[in-house]
């Protein structure tokens, strides 16, 4: 995959292949709310948990290979083991995880799966667990670096690194259904509707919510 551009939310940073950054003035309003940031950050690494184990099943024949069943197991028991640590941070600051939940940028996502279509249903499920993976990497590395609340910045500071292994561990994946070429190409469709998805979100102090970037006043002032 040669479509991988250099993130610039701090120095240093590996390479994401999003084609759209999200103003860091998104991580300022989100954390204005961190009990409802790490009740969605719960819901999400159950989800992506429960994603792996599924993902493990869906093998086309009988014997998948170790690379597959290894690969989605340990991926599994990480995502379990971060939600396992945002409950008790998010326990100890009083906040309980919700009974329902709801990620419009994910469903959306989602709803562009060929369903019943092999293999592109199996690629398009890897390629879209990829795609949450890398947003949810950018997103650590925006509240890592803007969250003044220590145990916060230590958190996702921590997770950054699990999650852009996790999104490179998916596009692997994907090469043991189809061609390299085919994967490349769905690849590059996905990149630019996943631009197009979390841009047009609504914003909500959510791990996959957006922002309008702000206007500046004399812009403001004539289209008021």
């Amino acid at each position: 995959m040669n479509s991988e551009r250099t993130h610039s939310s701090s120095p240093g940073a590996r390479q994401l292949p999003l084609l759209i950054d999200t103003p860091p003035e998104w991580a300022h309003q989100v954390l204005k709310d961190p009990i409802s940031l790490l009740i969605d950050h719960a819901h999400l690494e159950k989800k992506a948990a429960q994603n792996a184990l599924q993902l493990l099943h869906q093998w086309p024949e009988n014997s998948p290979p170790t690379e597959w069943t290894e690969a989605l197991s340990e991926i599994n028991r990480d995502e379990s083991q971060h939600l396992a640590l945002v409950l008790r941070i998010l326990h100890r600051r009083g906040g309980e995880l919700s009974r329902s939940h709801r990620n419009p940028y994910a469903q959306t996502l989602k709803e562009e799966i060929r369903n019943g279509l092999y293999p592109g249903e199996l690629v398009d499920k890897l390629l879209t667990s990829s795609l949450i993976e890398a947003r949810s990497c950018e997103r650590f590395r925006l509240l890592a670096d803007h969250s003044q609340d220590q145990e916060l910045r230590k958190l996702y500071t921590g997770l950054w690194s699990s999650e852009h292994d996790h999104y490179r561990v998916f596009l692997s994946l994907a090469l043991h259904i189809e061609s390299e070429d085919e994967v490349h190409k769905r690849w590059q469709w996905w990149l630019e509707k996943e631009r197009e998805i979390i841009a047009a979100q609504d914003f909500s102090a959510t791990m996959h919510s957006w922002i309008k970037k702000s206007l500046p006043h004399t812009i403001a002032s004539l289209v008021s």
